[in-house]
């Protein structure tokens, strides 16, 4: 995107930005070329991306050019489209997010829909999620289930604050409480017993998480993706403990990575404390949803 050196400058507009950032971001691997230079440039002019095929002849000013050129460079250093624009779609809402927290994937509405599933929509319920990060997750079951009381909890305050200005920005702050605390040590056994826990827990085996995307690996943070040796460090530690929290018959959901079923099922089976264990696949077929029932009295 250079000025030529005679001459006038070229006058750069939408149609042009777009072929040259894409054929740009083509020459660095970037996986979805095109889609990222409509996103990045709409983000640029404040418009949405349908907006940029009506107006493929205007000319961007000094300063759109200016931003737009600054998110290039942080998309070829392969820094996610998410953080620089600071938002990501989950469920039909616009998610603030920054790499204080991971990224909503879209095979975590898979846990949106199992969860919801087992609530049912004219009864009161509790439900916990543990470690909400953005809280796309929380603000899903509480725009779908106004009844219900969701305590959402975080090791990171960093993600806790974020969670909760998500909460604030789609009017849903009052639905939700959001806590800081490791797994489910901030909540005492003998309490108010919950009749759902859900999670989507750091599950990528530590000695792979280098070998996973520039975009994954270098930018969202390494605590919301590190599941130990085995990745199932998390899930070992919410399983062996969220018995005492839930109610006789309630359930526990986990998002899983796509070969864990195994490793699952056998710490669910071990624990003793839970009657049925399933394993339900997400939109590409991959095993994705652990739903763990615990025993009735």
């Amino acid at each position: 995107m250079q000025s030529q050196t005679n001459g006038p400058a070229p006058q750069w507009t939408i149609l042009k930005l777009l072929k040259w950032t894409t054929d740009y971001f083509k020459s660095h691997e970037i996986e979805s070329p095109r889609i990222d230079a409509e996103v990045l440039l709409a983000e640029a002019l404040m418009i949405g991306r349908i907006d940029l095929y009506i107006r493929f002849d205007q000319p961007l000013k000094t300063a759109e050019l200016s931003l737009y050129k600054s998110m290039i460079k942080r998309r070829v250093r392969r820094e996610p489209v998410a953080y620089i624009t600071g938002t990501k779609e989950f469920w039909s809402m616009d998610i603030r997010v920054s790499d204080n927290v991971l990224i909503p994937r879209p095979e975590t509405e898979c846990l949106v829909e199992k969860a919801l599933a087992l609530i049912p929509e004219a009864v009161d319920q509790t439900i916990l999620e543990i470690g909400t990060g953005s809280g796309a997750v929380a603000l899903a079951l509480a725009s779908e289930r106004p009844r219900c009381r969701i305590i959402a909890s975080d090791l990171s305050q960093r993600a806790i604050h974020t969670a909760c200005k998500n909460a604030g920005i789609h009017g849903l702050s009052e639905r939700i409480q959001f806590l800081c605390g490791n797994g489910s040590l901030p909540f005492k056994e003998g309490g108010r017993p919950f009749d759902l826990i859900l999670s989507n827990p750091p599950y990528i085996r530590t000695d792979e998480i280098e070998g996973l995307q520039p975009e994954i690996a270098r930018y969202e943070p390494r605590m919301a993706l590190d599941g130990g040796p085995d990745g199932l460090d998390c899930i070992r530690e919410i399983t062996g403990s969220a018995h005492r929290l839930l109610k006789p018959n309630g359930w526990l959901l986990f998002e899983i990575g796509y070969d864990q079923q195994r490793g699952v099922e056998k710490i669910a089976r071990g624990a003793g404390r839970y009657e049925s264990v399933s394993i339900e696949k997400d939109y590409s077929g991959y095993d994705r949803i652990a739903l763990i029932r615990k025993k009735g009295i």
